[in-house]
């Protein structure tokens, strides 16, 4: 959960690099007019910066890497390592180290052929090794001929990653020779240097440490999204190996990331998909999976289909190993691919009527795909690559693929047509819903009696309203008499919603309490969720600061990611956080959210003479709706939990769900066992 927006770095803004990212950007600024000539006077050449070198980069970060944010800094690690790969998929690196020090230190070293050391053409007094680290735009990825296909072919990559650095060192060790130039943020530290002779090591290691004056100073690498971000690239190319590893203080109390491992993965693709969808049911017994690599000509890919029969499907798209988490051209030509050979199928068995209206939403919607591509010269939309353009791509996937899958379909005719009336009836449901009519606000209110009365809002659409679902009628009385009748609506519901994580599908469809709460939102659930008819731009969670509130929320973010996923996707999901305690002193008076914010306040607000008088609320419904609405629901001074799972963290978010929400009582009781040393008795109530 957080207040912000990786599969391999999650969501910051995707902003394409403008004309200005060169070597030198233009900032004009505009003195004020001067009397007797408007709008002139002073504006001459004086007023034009011209930024050099890298300086554009530290000036406008996110013009290169998306802002400044978590997410921001772990792109430059993307950023090096897919040079890394680069070499490797080029067949001159058979490995890659990835190494995590203490310091904030991060290092990535392949054994590909080293960046060049010798004199640039162009600035013969220069290193082409300096000139790659210190130029934008500067690079061997613009020429196919040295990379077939690339991942980075902006040529800024490594030069901003230099640029936001505080310090950057590297090593090249090429002709049985090692060399070594130091940058701090982004200017040569001295010459390149020669170290020595190496006769048993080649290729380049880059060290480098985030500048805090660009992520700010608490900003670090989080080691958990490195691990999985290196594995990611092991199973993008089987014919890697990548090797982790940690400093063991940094990964204290972390789950699932050790201090060594060694990734290789000769199935590619296959073996991720089956890692992600371990102890799923699925349609077909099979995984729809395979590789075309055509040597010399325009690209090759790999792809993993399987179709589930309880879950959302998703997708997952690389280009040159580059992670895409909005698609592009190649998602699209896969999904062509899949829906125009069910066609044909259809044909052959005499089902094309049933067909018919079958579009690839309806292929798509419980289908877990990997795809990956390798082409020369992509197109991405922005420096960061979430989205890829190329036109071709699309042509390359829809070909290969839609024979492939004809061939798959017609080798296995009773899985065929197994697959073939399960899309059929997901394109029927979808019909049936678009017949339904859409619920309106004043249906809603009927429908929902005490004690999951829904309190609506005045807005007719959804864009400014909100929807705070709270625990009981005295916190729902509250919440109504301190909301925007305007804008904000309640709905109360009673205790503790059903565990839809161990919970059965009939008991879920009989469910009272959850079948208000679907029918308020409006959208469906499941494979029925639509989010163009969500009645609410915000979902907002607001339940007691104690135990039993953060029970009943847990239950509710349990619902919501296994019925609505596509909800938090959208950033629709909150969680409100009432405080704990109120503090007077006199005529002066303050909140706390929890025994941390307590001591705080009164080391700082209420320190000095006089007693200071605290006050636990035992629930919402014991605060007076003005307090409620001062601390909680007023968008001008609350604060709001954004419940977010980035597209990297599925596969443990899904995980944690069945672990600690699922049936299994032993799995939350190890658990529990494995963080008993953190609990203090100190805190619980008693």
């Amino acid at each position: 959960m957080t207040d912000n927006d990786d599969l391999f770095g999650g969501a910051a803004a995707k902003r394409a690099a403008p004309a200005s990212a060169r070597n030198a950007a233009v900032k004009v600024s505009r003195p004020a007019p001067q009397q007797g000539t408007p709008g002139e006077a002073g504006y001459d050449a004086s007023a034009i910066e011209v930024l050099e070198g890298l300086e554009p980069v530290r000036r406008r970060p996110g013009m290169y890497i998306g802002g400044t944010d978590e997410k921001a800094l772990h792109h430059l690690f993307a950023e090096v390592i897919d040079n890394s790969m680069d070499e490797a998929v080029a067949g001159h690196a058979t490995f890659i180290e990835v190494e995590l020090e203490e310091g904030g230190w991060l290092s990535v070293t392949d054994n590909g052929r080293g960046i060049p050391v010798d004199p640039h053409p162009k600035f013969p007094k220069k290193s082409a090794l300096e000139v790659i680290m210190t130029t934008l735009h500067a690079g061997g990825k613009f020429d196919s001929k040295v990379y077939e296909t690339s991942g980075g072919l902006h040529g800024v990559g490594v030069s901003v990653v230099n640029a936001l650095s505080e310090i950057l060192e590297v090593e090249v060790a090429r002709g049985q020779t090692l060399y070594r130039q130091i940058f701090a943020r982004g200017l040569p530290q001295g010459k390149l240097e020669t170290v020595g002779r190496v006769l048993n090591r080649r290729g380049t290691k880059v060290r480098f440490k985030p500048d805090h004056q660009i992520f700010g100073k608490d900003a670090h690498f989080q080691p958990r999204r490195l691990f999985k971000m290196a594995r990611s690239k092991a199973y993008l190319f089987g014919g890697v190996e990548i090797r982790w590893k940690c400093a063991p203080s940094l990964i204290e109390g972390t789950e699932n990331v050790p201090a060594e491992a060694t990734f290789k993965f000769p199935n590619g693709l296959k073996d991720y998909l089956l890692h992600d969808i371990e102890g799923k049911d699925l349609v077909t017994d099979q995984l729809f999976s395979g590789k075309i690599t055509k040597p010399g000509s325009h690209g090759s890919l790999e792809w993993a289909v399987a179709w589930m029969t309880n879950e959302d499907g998703f997708s997952i798209s690389y280009c040159n190993t580059v992670p895409t988490p909005d698609g592009g051209t190649h998602e699209n030509g896969l999904r062509i691919a899949l829906l125009r050979a069910l066609r044909e199928h259809a044909e052959r068995v005499g089902q094309s009527k049933r067909m018919a209206a079958v579009t690839t939403d309806d292929v798509m919607a419980t289908c877990a795909s990997m795809l990956s591509v390798f082409i020369r010269e992509p197109e991405f939309q922005g420096q960061t690559k979430d989205k890829l353009a190329t036109v071709e791509a699309g042509r390359i996937v829809e070909n290969a693929i839609r024979d492939t899958f004809d061939h798959w379909l017609a080798a296995a005719p009773q899985q065929a047509n197994k697959l073939l009336d399960w899309v059929i009836d997901r394109a029927e449901e979808r019909l049936r819903r678009r017949q339904e009519k859409e619920v309106a606000r004043k249906t809603a209110t009927r429908k929902l009696r005490l004690p999951g009365k829904l309190a609506d809002c005045s807005n007719a659409g959804a864009k400014g309203s909100e929807l705070f679902i709270v625990e009981g009628d005295s916190a729902g009385g509250s919440a109504k008499q301190a909301r925007d009748r305007a804008s904000q609506a309640v709905l109360p519901l009673r205790g503790k919603i059903l565990n839809v994580a161990s919970a059965g599908r009939e008991k879920l469809h009989q469910n009272q309490q959850l079948s208000d709460l679907v029918q308020a939102l409006g959208c469906g659930a499941g494979s029925h969720y639509k989010d163009s008819d969500l009645r609410y731009e915000k979902v907002i969670i607001m339940t007691d600061a104690d135990v039993d509130g953060a029970h009943i929320a847990s239950l509710l973010i349990t619902f919501f990611y296994r019925q609505m996923p596509r909800l938090i996707d959208g950033g629709h999901l909150y969680l409100a956080v009432p405080p704990l305690y109120r503090l007077t002193q006199g005529s002066k008076s303050a909140y706390a959210r929890d025994d941390a914010d307590r001591e705080k306040l009164m080391k700082t607000v209420f320190k000095g003479n006089g007693k200071v008088e605290i006050g636990r609320f035992k629930g919402l419904g014991e605060m007076l709706p003005a307090q409620l609405k001062e601390t909680t629901m007023d968008p001008k001074k609350r604060l709001l939990l954004k419940v977010v799972v980035e597209a990297d963290d599925r596969p443990e978010a899904s995980d944690a769900v069945e672990r600690l929400m699922g049936n299994k009582p032993e799995a939350r009781f190890a658990f529990i066992q494995e963080r008993a040393a953190f609990a203090d008795e100190a805190d619980l109530d008693i």
